[in-house]
C-alpha cells in the first residue's frame, strides 16, 4: 500500500526548491549579509570613559630659574663656556618661565645621575599622583584591572608599573605593560592600548601613568643638537583613570571618540629627527634634529588626513576635496585648509617647544587663544613629555572653559617618529573650583606684559 501524504509532499517540494543551489546560494548569501549588519549596527559598543586624571605639581623649592638654571650649569664645572652659551640662548627663548622644576637631584651640584636619583625621581611624581587619584575618587588599589605605563628613556628593572603594583598593593592578576623608548606621544599610544585591551576585557578599570625622568638623562658634552635637551625637559608627571564600566559612565569627565596614530619612521629624516645616541667622546645625549619642526608637520598631515573626515563636518570636507580638484587643474596652488574649529572647542598640543606651538598653529590655521593652553603649560611645567597634554586639559577645566558636550583634540608628537591624535567629548559639568596643578595660581593665566612677549617671540 502507497501512502501519501499532501502535506508532507508539499513540504518535501519547498525544501527541495529552497535547497536547489541558485535559490539556497541567494537565500544564504542574504541571511550572512543581514546578520553582520546587524552585528555590525547593534553589537555592544566598548565606550572608553576618562573618570579622571591627576597631574604632579612640583612644590616651589623645586623651581629652576633660568638665572639659577645657568648659574648651576657654570658652577658644576662640566661645560666649556661656548656650551653654556649656546645653553642659555636656548632657555632665554624657549618661552619657559622661571616656574619651571627640576628634580631635588637636579639640584645638586653636581646634578646627581644614579640609578637612584632617577628611582628616586620616578617614586615622587608617581607615588604623589596616583595617591591623589585614588583618594579623591576612594578607589581601592585592587580594583585596578589594567595598569600601563609610559616613560621614555628610564627603564628600569623591575619596571615602573612594578614599582606601582607593590607600593599599592596591587592583585597579582593584573595586567601590566611597562613602555619605553616611545617618546612624548606615548601618552595616547598608552590609551589607545587600553582602548584595545578594553575590546577583549569588559568591566575593567584602568590606570594610565605618564612622565619622563629628568634625572639621569642631562647631556654633558659639546654637541649643540644635543645641548638643546637640556634646556626643555622639566619635572612632569600624569595618572589617568580609564573605564569601560558602564555604570561609571555618570561619574566620568569625557568619552574616547577617535583615536589616530600615525608613525613616518620609514623615512629616515623623521627617525633620526629625535635619537638617543653617542658622541664622539662616548657621552650620551638625545639629539634634536633641526628639521624637528617640518618632520612634525609631515607627521601630523598624514595624522589629520586621516582623523579629518571622522569629524569635520560635510562643508568642510566638501571644500577641501573642491580645492584639490582646482589644484589638480591648475586654478589655485594651495590646498583649502579646514577649519578644525567646526569640529572642536579646544585643542591640546604637545608642549615640546615653542617652535613646535607655532609650527602646528600655523599648520592648522589657529588663533592664539586656541593654543594658549599648550603655551601657558610650556611657560609654566617646560616640557614634561607625554603628560604634557593632560596639563594642558587641566588648565582648560581650571580656566572654567570646558563645557558639558565640548570636544577636545590632543596633539601628540613623538620620537620614531609619531603624530598621534586623541579626541575626548566632555560628558559631564567640569567644576573650576576642582584642585588641580594649576588652582593656585590659575588667575596669572594667560601672562601679560613681557611674559606674554617672551612666550611669542
Amino acid at each position: 500500500m502507497e501512502w501519501s501524504f499532501p502535506f508532507i509532499n508539499q513540504a518535501l517540494l519547498i525544501t527541495h526548491t529552497f535547497f536547489s543551489f541558485p535559490h539556497f546560494l541567494a537565500i544564504a548569501s542574504a541571511s550572512v549579509l543581514i546578520a553582520f549588519f546587524g552585528y555590525y549596527f547593534f553589537k555592544p559598543r566598548c565606550i572608553i570613559y576618562l573618570i579622571d586624571f591627576s597631574c604632579y605639581q612640583p612644590p616651589d623649592f623645586l623651581r629652576a630659574p633660568i638665572s639659577n638654571f645657568i648659574e648651576h650649569l657654570t658652577i658644576s664645572g662640566v661645560f666649556d663656556q661656548e656650551s653654556l652659551d649656546l645653553q642659555q640662548k636656548v632657555l632665554e627663548r624657549s618661552g619657559i618661565s622661571d616656574d619651571a622644576s627640576v628634580p631635588v637631584t637636579v639640584h645638586e651640584i653636581p646634578p646627581n645621575a644614579s640609578l637612584s636619583a632617577a628611582r628616586e625621581e620616578t617614586h615622587d611624581i608617581l607615588f604623589t599622583i596616583v595617591e591623589d587619584l585614588f583618594s579623591k575618587h576612594k578607589i581601592d588599589p585592587k580594583s585596578i584591572d589594567i595598569l600601563v605605563s609610559n616613560c621614555s628613556l628610564f627603564c628600569p628593572s623591575p619596571s615602573i608599573t612594578s614599582m606601582i603594583i607593590n607600593r599599592f598593593g596591587m592583585r597579582s592578576n593584573i595586567k601590566s605593560f611597562s613602555l619605553s623608548g616611545m617618546g612624548c606621544s606615548a601618552g595616547i599610544l598608552s590609551v589607545n592600548l587600553v582602548k584595545d585591551l578594553m575590546k577583549i576585557h569588559g568591566d575593567s578599570l584602568a590606570l594610565v601613568l605618564s612622565m619622563e625622568a629628568v634625572s639621569p638623562n642631562g647631556y654633558r658634552g659639546k654637541c649643540k643638537s644635543m645641548l638643546i635637551a637640556n634646556t626643555i625637559f622639566r619635572m612632569g608627571g600624569a595618572a589617568i583613570l580609564l573605564s569601560n564600566r558602564k555604570k561609571d559612565s555618570h561619574k566620568a569627565k569625557y568619552k574616547l571618540q577617535h583615536l589616530i596614530r600615525t608613525h613616518v619612521g620609514s623615512d629616515n629624516e623623521s627617525y633620526e629627527s629625535v635619537m638617543q645616541k653617542v658622541d664622539e667622546e662616548g657621552k650620551v645625549g638625545v639629539a634634536l634634529s633641526k628639521q624637528l619642526v617640518k618632520v612634525a608637520s609631515k607627521a601630523l598631515k598624514i595624522n589629520v588626513v586621516e582623523l579629518g573626515p571622522r569629524v569635520l563636518p560635510y562643508s568642510e570636507q566638501l571644500k577641501y576635496i573642491i580645492s584639490f580638484i582646482q589644484r589638480k587643474w591648475g586654478m589655485h596652488k594651495e590646498l583649502y585648509t579646514p577649519n578644525f574649529k567646526k569640529a572642536f572647542e579646544h585643542f591640546c598640543i604637545h608642549a615640546g617647544g615653542r617652535a613646535i606651538i607655532e609650527g602646528v598653529e600655523k599648520h592648522l590655521k589657529l588663533d592664539k587663544e586656541d593654543v594658549e593652553a599648550s603655551r601657558s603649560t610650556l611657560y609654566r611645567y617646560g616640557n614634561t613629555s607625554s603628560s604634557s597634554l593632560w596639563y594642558e586639559l587641566q588648565y582648560l577645566e581650571a580656566k572654567g572653559r570646558m563645557k558639558k558636550g565640548d570636544r577636545v583634540w590632543q596633539i601628540g608628537f613623538g620620537s620614531g617618529f609619531k603624530a598621534n591624535s586623541a579626541v575626548w567629548k566632555c560628558i559631564s559639568e567640569i567644576n573650576s573650583k576642582d584642585r588641580n596643578a594649576w588652582s593656585d595660581r590659575i588667575h596669572l593665566y594667560p601672562v601679560s606684559g613681557d611674559a606674554s612677549s617672551a612666550l611669542r617671540t
